[in-house]
């Protein structure tokens, strides 16, 4: 379980590394997960702050999207 949750956050970083999303858009691309991942219980409480709250990846997001591209080399 561990791995598949690690891809999904993973493609969580892509996603929000091509651009800002709001916390509505970061939960809309989440809705097939099931509510027990950590993942999406993160997701929440996002939104619970404000759905329209901007969503940006940090420094250390790039950094490891960086680190997983070098590794699969």
């Amino acid at each position: 379980m561990a791995e598949a949750v690690e891809a999904l956050i993973f493609d969580l970083l892509e996603r929000v590394a091509k651009g800002n999303r709001t916390c509505e858009e970061v939960l809309d691309a989440w809705q097939t997960l099931g509510p027990k991942l950590p993942v999406r219980e993160a997701a929440n409480d996002l939104a619970r702050r404000s759905r329209q709250t901007v969503v940006r990846i940090t420094a250390a997001g790039l950094a490891l999207l960086g680190q997983r591209k070098l590794s699969k080399r």
